[in-house]
This record gives structure tokens, C-alpha cells and sequence, in this order.
């Protein structure tokens, strides 16, 4: 039965055209239920930082591998720049999450998140923004 299930998640995830893995997805369900989790908690209009901080924990408690404020470093034509970006959280090295805790969720926010997708390399990320009344409405998922 449960390699139905799996074969059933599989199944799910392609169907929709998006190429994760099952640890992929099992990994954003645990990210967009600590989201939920920590925003019941703390409501929105407080600093990016708070909701960067509980997130973390909120993972960790999860037994989640999890960087916050990973440096990473790129590479622009010949040249490698040291710590040229920081990353709000790195997943289990496979799932980016982007925090804000903005009144208006610009486009160049969504773009940024998508170049970050590609400078690391990574298939997932989630763009959150926990200053708004229902934290559904602040969850962006994106694929690269």
C-alpha cells in the first residue's frame, strides 16, 4: 500500500509538470506548516528578521537540516565573488525560503528568488511574506 502512495505522490508532482522528488515535496509540506504554525503564533507586523528566526526553529524542531543566512558564493564570468548573496534559509540543502515581511509584495521580490533558483542551482523555493492577515495569501511557491 504505501508504495502506492508514493507511486500516487509521484505521479501528482509530474502530472503538474514540476520536476522535485518525494523528499522535495515532503520538505515543503514541513516549510509551508511551520509558516502556518509560526504566523497562528505571532500574527503579522513584526520584523522579517522574528519570522526568519521562528521559521528556523520551527524546522529544526522538525529535525530539519537548516542554513539561515547562508552565504553563497557565484561565479560571474572569470571571476568567483565570495559570499556574494545570502540566502534567508537553505533547506536540507534543497529547498530555498525567501522571508519577508512587507505591506506590498513587489515583482522584483519573486524575481530574486528565482535568480537565487539559479545561481544555486536548486529546483524549489518558497517566496513567504508573513505581513498579511492569512498567511495562505503570503505563500509563493516557485520552480526553476
Amino acid at each position: 500500500m504505501e508504495n502506492k502512495n508514493e507511486e500516487t505522490r509521484n505521479t501528482a508532482v509530474r502530472k503538474y509538470g514540476e520536476s522535485t522528488t518525494p523528499e522535495m515535496e515532503r520538505i515543503a509540506a514541513e516549510i509551508v506548516d511551520a509558516a502556518f504554525k509560526v504566523h497562528t503564533a505571532l500574527g503579522p507586523g513584526l520584523l522579517e528578521s522574528v519570522y526568519e528566526t521562528c521559521l528556523e526553529y520551527e524546522l529544526l524542531k522538525r529535525g530539519l537540516r537548516v542554513a539561515r543566512q547562508k552565504k553563497v558564493t557565484i561565479q560571474y564570468d572569470d571571476r568567483i565573488l565570495d559570499d556574494a548573496l545570502r540566502l534567508d534559509l537553505l533547506v536540507e540543502d534543497l529547498v530555498l525560503v525567501e522571508v519577508k515581511a512587507v505591506e506590498t509584495m513587489h515583482p522584483i521580490f519573486t524575481a530574486q528568488t528565482l535568480t537565487y533558483l539559479k545561481l544555486t542551482n536548486k529546483r524549489l523555493a518558497f517566496l513567504i511574506n508573513f505581513n498579511v492577515v492569512r498567511i495562505k495569501d503570503g505563500i509563493k511557491r516557485m520552480i526553476r
